[in-house]
């Protein structure tokens, strides 16, 4: 076969990259294609900040290519269009780009396909959605007997990795737009794009970072996670790579490494569910939990989206994500059950939010996450579980560094009142240089009340349903 086209997606690496080494063994010469396309660039869904890092990985990605005798080839219109008019010009026999799971990438592929020769090839996941079944073929719904399935299979091995090409062969000739110049990533940025990034991320946290994670990731003031769900969003880091990083590190390790694994599982369940379940993009996985009386209240969305809801850990880490793009886990945790239960607003207002400004903005794992948190997805929390954000705040961030660091109109008051400043003495509020109410706001809904009125409503829908 003389030409391949490689289809660049969500995979922006060249290492243990499954659909680059299928186009370069099936033909003398690949094609490496990013379309930009309208359908995701315009989406609501999509935001400047994550914009700017895939773009910046493009241009990673470009450099990389180039050392090698190729370069990055970047078209822009709908993908079925474009990669007709790459075929027709560089007579292309094949197209070969890594499989996707949500509900738009496979109406888009779906469409390729029917006119193009496209051959999907795994790699978003360590094992496809269609891997993990029960032995009834039926779709596991709950995690932990998914979990249990996934570790019983085949577990992946650093001898499976793919290298890096030496050489990749590319046609001088093969036009090509420039990449847009804007958006751009702020000076200092928390991520640097680009593959180099990932890999030297990833060597740091297994040698550094992974021995503490089972107690450390739940710590909003420390750097205890990864760092690298980014990198896994857009395939600057195989997913494969990740788990094998995991699975070596578990036998000096063992308690963090695992449950770093368990952390790349969960992504896996959520990208199956989607897969199977492709209406939780617009629905409560639940039935019985669709017809919830959300409020709505715009101002109180509002408040949300700008962390001033008065309770500090909350604002803290809507503040996080405005300037950064990125929030810690367990602060995701916090901040949509507040959305939902404290201040009965739809989820969907709030995934959506998250998605215009997340780095690592991902379809399956954004909508398990917030249907978790919520309590109407697959493997939930119990509706009744609603978090105090007050006790959030003093388990995981008992020092306050947190709050202090995101919430600077609270950077003199004492400990002891911090994560419930509403409760500072008059004269306490003036020492710390903030009047509650008009240097930082009363809290936005009264915990114990709105809790209650959430149970009321979540039993009301599960009553009617």
């Amino acid at each position: 076969m003389g030409t391949a086209i490689w289809w660049i997606r969500r995979d922006l690496r060249l290492s243990d990259n499954q659909a680059l080494h299928a186009a370069l063994d099936s033909a003398a010469r690949v094609l490496p294609v990013f379309i930009l396309d309208p359908a995701l660039w315009n989406s609501p869904y999509t935001g400047e900040k994550r914009r700017a890092f895939l773009l910046g990985g493009l241009r990673a990605l470009d450099a990389d290519l180039r050392a090698r005798g190729s370069r990055l080839i970047v078209r822009q219109g709908r993908p079925d269009e474009e990669l007709a008019r790459l075929r027709d010009e560089t007579g292309a026999e094949a197209i070969f780009a890594e499989a996707d799971v949500s509900p738009y990438a496979r109406r888009r592929d779906a469409r390729v396909a029917a006119h193009l020769p496209l051959r999907l090839i795994g790699g978003l996941t360590v094992r496809p959605p269609e891997a993990v079944r029960k032995q009834d073929g039926g779709v596991y719904t709950v995690y932990t007997p998914y979990s249990r399935v996934w570790r019983a299979l085949p577990l992946p091995d650093a001898r499976e990795l793919l290298p890096t090409p030496e050489h990749i062969p590319t046609p001088p000739d093969v036009h090509s737009l420039a990449l847009p110049d804007a958006p751009v990533l702020p000076e200092g940025a928390l991520f640097i794009p680009g593959e180099a990034e990932a890999q030297r991320r990833l060597q740091a946290f297994v040698a550094d970072r992974i021995a503490s994670y089972a107690t450390g990731r739940d710590m909003l003031a420390l750097a205890g996670t990864s760092g690298l769900s980014p990198y896994l969003r857009f395939g600057m880091l195989s997913a494969r790579q990740a788990a094998v990083a995991a699975l070596t590190a578990r036998d000096d390790t063992y308690a963090g490494a695992d449950i770093w694994l368990s952390e790349l599982i969960w992504r896996e369940f959520y990208m199956s569910v989607l897969y199977h379940f492709p209406n939780v993009h617009r629905e409560s996985f639940r039935e019985d939990l669709r017809s919830i009386a959300w409020d709505n209240n715009v101002d109180a969305f509002a408040a949300w989206q700008a962390g001033r809801t008065g309770y500090p850990v909350v604002d803290a880490a809507m503040r996080q994500l405005l300037a950064t793009g990125w929030m810690h886990n367990r602060a995701r945790m916090i901040v949509a059950s507040f959305l939902a239960k404290h201040l009965l607003i739809d989820w969907r207002w709030g995934e959506r939010h998250f998605m215009r400004h997340l780095i690592d903005g991902d379809p399956a794992a954004n909508n398990g996450g917030w249907q978790w948190s919520v309590g109407t997805g697959t493997d939930a929390a119990p509706y009744f579980r609603i978090f105090n954000p007050v006790l959030q705040g003093e388990k995981y961030d008992p020092h306050g560094d947190y709050v202090r660091r995101w919430v600077p109109e609270l950077a003199r008051a004492p400990l002891a009142h911090l994560h419930h400043p509403w409760t500072m003495p008059a004269d306490v509020q003036r020492v710390a240089g903030c009047i509650i109410g008009v240097d930082y706001p009363a809290p936005i809904v009264e915990h114990a009340w709105a809790r209650q009125r959430a149970l009321r409503v979540y039993k009301n829908a599960k009553r009617e349903a």
